[in-house]
């Protein structure tokens, strides 16, 4: 692979512009397709298969006016007084035209919610004041039917006895007129049991009626001060499909309200705009890694090389990222990971061939060997150090999950474009540039040490003497292999204590509540839970199938009975029937839990109701499914932690083959690897302290600290293991050819750390810089990402690589690159370093020699 690198390295150094004018072409087409191509991003996070989700397809078939997305709009009277009738009205307005807009099916005024409520009541005192008259009607009816039956009653015994006196025609004429008085009360009293039955049964429609009322009044939309105002706005189309547009004319119009003097805030479906995916403070993470090159590389010609080829691939790679947009869905997360991972690895790839090509010049090698060179050599560890990179990202796709498929194809395709420019682009601008790469001043300091054009750097003097400094123990590898078992038992301690939070790991998706303590998102999260309740920024939708009913009181009133027994789970603060199918066959409830939807008493919550469906159905012949957002985000979370142990193992494993086929040994897999899970492990731990326990919460923006973003674990995982993987690969094989061309074992350790530090040290503080740019997104569920990288690249980069993994290799001698004879004849001989392309330019170099 060194060779082939070596040619393409010479072959973009002679047809520079050709390659060029190609990268030129192509950054071109990738955009045209992004703007022509592009749909819209979403934050949806579907699982299919999930409990949730198969009832939510079913409700898409069965009730589709109840899945449009539903988004909040909260309004406050100023000063906290109860609304005026000015106030009231600028709101209603307002909700008025919003539910007149072109996308939204309709708007729930909580003022004709709360004025329907309180008249059904004062229509339902009416009716039971109707009721107790015509029961006290009745009552006196039938008091005196009972009454006019005993005196008939007495007439005809007294007639009995007196009949046979009386003549026969008054006899006659007495009897008829006893029996049309037994006939009339008769009638009367078939009157009254008819009305009896009319107020049982009206008696019976007010119970009902008034069961409905209690329920429906559970969840209330205007506060118990009368100083808030909760509207619903449900849209055409599901919240993930609303666009930016129509989301902004609903803003627009409900902002009419503050001017009669009401307070608006929108929730996060509403205000949330994914399109945008970089801000300032990515910007100045960019600004600290052009910093940290102008430093290494001393120019700014040479610093910019690097910038400029990092958003070339991010450009490309993003833009194909957008252009697939629009026929594949995609979540908002996606070109922000390939964006995140672009920018890093861009940059570090391209200085290291840079740095390569860069110290050869100042040696005097000749400018299109130099290029070809580096590209052979550095371009071939940026090459597999990629390839560890974009696998680790692919394997995304094994646990199955197609929104974590997406985005780790998306981060990998771009990484795959950093590579394609590092090895082609950046060796064809490094000839463009030629001498200017380097400053005067370094020109001439380095006239006393050049070589021939074709030297190679293993034999100057001044390499030769930097080897021997750093063999006797110079420099931090020194330090931290002068007493290596200290230092191993340190930094393992270190990071053991740094994981210890991991071990309360919990996660979700992000809700409200994470958004930034000044957006108007939290402000309506905050004020919802004030003011209603914290459960009610997140209720659940309980799915409840209904056996056929013989009219429409027995369905209501078996709709009341299953809600009735959700009031009685533990863990719901209230339960409102909402609606049912045209066929009576499928009905919703909306269940709002005690707490908030991203605490564990509602994951309890939702795993009891599920548990409680045959109980459910035992009792009322209704059997109860949950779905709804948070149930769904509850969903989502169990799936992505069922997967993670599958991925780490494939992760771990993959680890340990690609370096047995690097370094040809045992140990020094298991040691990167271990390194690997050590600073994963402590990644976590700060993750979880900060984000979930809310420690330094000022500093990071954590306003309400609650479950880690339950895609994150699994993120990290891939991210850092292929970062690791560079690093562990930049700084070893130095190791290794230095022990391979027959130095002492343990001074190969020291030898070959000195000669990757220094651009390792700058690789990871660029990366660490790049990630930490995004730590203040205004995307919130970006944050945690970015932190988590950040950190887990600065612990594994110099903690783990350039502490521990050189301190074990010291300690291990030789015994670091023992490989079993039979496994060694297995093994292909992968040449990373290229370092059989430097022992073929020596073995020409001793041909050329004269005898």
């Amino acid at each position: 692979m060194a060779f082939l690198l070596y040619r393409l390295g010479s072959f973009a150094y002679r047809r520079r512009w050709w390659v060029v004018s190609a990268w030129l072409a192509i950054i071109l087409a990738v955009g045209a397709a992004a703007v022509a191509f592009s749909g819209t991003l979403t934050n949806n996070f579907t699982i299919p298969g999930t409990e949730s989700q198969r009832i939510s397809d079913r409700l898409r078939e069965e009730l589709p006016e109840a899945v449009g997305g539903t988004g909040t709009v909260v309004f406050t009277a100023e000063g906290g007084a109860a609304f005026s009738p000015e106030q009231r009205e600028g709101v209603q307005s307002a909700l008025a035209d919003i539910a007149a807009l072109d996308g939204v099916r309709g708007v729930i005024d909580p003022f004709d919610v709360a004025d329907q409520v309180a008249s059904g009541g004062s229509e339902l005192e009416a009716g039971r004041a109707e009721l107790d008259a015509s029961e006290q009607q009745l009552s006196a009816g039938e008091d005196q039917l009972a009454q006019g039956q005993q005196q008939l009653d007495q007439q005809r015994a007294q007639f009995e006895q007196a009949r046979a006196q009386l003549p026969a025609a008054q006899a006659a004429a007495t009897a008829q007129q006893l029996e049309q008085g037994q006939a009339t009360l008769d009638a009367s009293r078939t009157e009254l049991e008819s009305g009896r039955a009319q107020l049982e049964s009206g008696r019976a429609e007010l119970e009902l009626a008034q069961r409905q009322l209690d329920a429906t009044s559970g969840v209330r939309l205007v506060s118990e001060d009368g100083s808030t105002g909760v509207a619903s706005v449900q849209f055409d189309q599901q919240i993930n499909a609303v666009s930016p547009e129509l989301r902004g004319e609903v803003q627009e119009t409900a902002a009419e309200a503050e001017s009669a003097g009401v307070t608006v805030d929108y929730s996060k479906e509403i205000v949330e705009d994914v399109s945008g995916i970089i801000g300032a403070t990515e910007a100045v993470g960019l600004a600290v890694a052009a910093i940290v090159l102008i430093l290494m590389l001393g120019t700014l010609i040479a610093a910019g090389l690097p910038l400029l080829m990092a958003i070339v691939g991010v450009g490309v790679g993003v833009g194909i990222t957008f252009a697939l947009s629009g026929i594949v869905e995609m979540n908002s997360i996606s070109p922000v990971l390939a964006l995140m991972l672009g920018l890093a690895v861009g940059i570090d790839y391209c200085l290291f061939i840079v740095n390569r090509h860069r110290t050869q010049l100042l040696h005097g090698m000749d400018m299109q060997e130099s290029i070809a060179r580096a590209t052979g050599t550095a371009g071939n560890a940026v090459l597999f150090a990629g390839i560890t990179v974009i696998v680790a990202l692919a394997a995304l796709a094994v646990p199955g999950l197609p929104f974590l498929t997406v985005m780790g194809l998306s981060a990998a395709g771009t990484v795959a474009v950093s590579v394609l420019v590092a090895l082609t682009l950046t060796p064809a601008l490094l000839a463009l540039m030629g001498r200017r790469l380097i400053s005067k001043r370094r020109w001439a300091k380095a006239a006393g040490h050049k070589h021939p054009a074709a030297g190679s750097l293993d034999s100057e003097d001044s390499t030769a003497q930097a080897d021997r400094r750093a063999a006797r123990g110079a420099g931090w590898g020194g330090f931290v292999t002068r007493k290596p078992v200290l230092t191993v038992l340190a930094g393992v301690v270190l990071l053991g204590v740094i994981a210890i939070p991991a071990a309360q790991l919990r996660v979700g998706l992000p809700d409200g509540g994470t958004e930034p303590a000044d957006s108007t998102a939290f402000q309506a999260y905050r004020t919802i839970g004030d003011k209603f309740g914290a459960g009610t920024n997140g209720p659940l939708i309980v799915v409840g199938s209904l056996p056929e009913t013989a009219d429409e009181a027995e369905l209501t009133a078996l709709r009341l009975d299953v809600n009735d027994r959700l009031l009685d789970v533990p863990g719901v603060a209230a339960s409102v029937p909402a609606t049912v199918s045209e066929d009576g066959r499928t009905a919703i409830f909306q269940v709002i839990p005690e707490e908030g939807p991203a605490s564990e008493a509602t994951e309890d919550l939702v795993r009891d109701l599920r548990a409680a469906t045959g109980e459910f159905e035992e009792r009322t012949g209704v059997a109860i499914a949950v779905t709804g957002q948070t149930a769904a985000n509850i969903d989502v979370s169990a799936k992505l932690m069922e997967a993670l142990p599958v991925y780490l193992a494939i992760v771990v494993g993959l680890s340990l083959l690609l370096l047995l086929l690097v370094f040809r040994s045992i140990l020094v897999p298991i040691i990167a690897t271990a390194g690997f899970l050590l600073s994963l492990l402590a990644s976590f731990g700060a993750t979880v302290a900060i984000y979930q326990w809310g420690w330094l919460g000022d500093v990071f923006g954590v306003t309400n600290p609650g479950p880690i973003l339950s895609f994150l674990p699994i993120i990290l995982i891939g991210v850092l293991f292929g970062l690791a993987m560079d690093y562990q690969m930049f700084l070893v094989s130095g190791m290794r050819e230095a022990y391979v061309h027959g130095d002492d074992p343990k001074a190969a350790v020291r030898i070959g750390f000195s000669h990757g530090a220094r651009v390792v040290t700058a690789a990871a503080i660029i990366m660490v810089s790049v990630f930490a740019g995004f730590v203040f997104s205004h995307l919130a569920m970006v944050r945690p990402i970015g932190f988590g990288l950040a950190f887990g690249v600065l612990l594994d980069a110099f903690v783990v690589r350039m502490t521990l993994v050189p301190a074990a290799m010291y300690l291990l001698g030789r015994h670091a690159w023992w490989l079993p004879a039979w496994l060694g004849r297995i093994l292909p001989d992968v040449d990373v370093e290229g370092a059989r392309l430097l022992r073929d330019e020596k073995e020409k170099e001793a041909v050329s020699v004269p005898a």
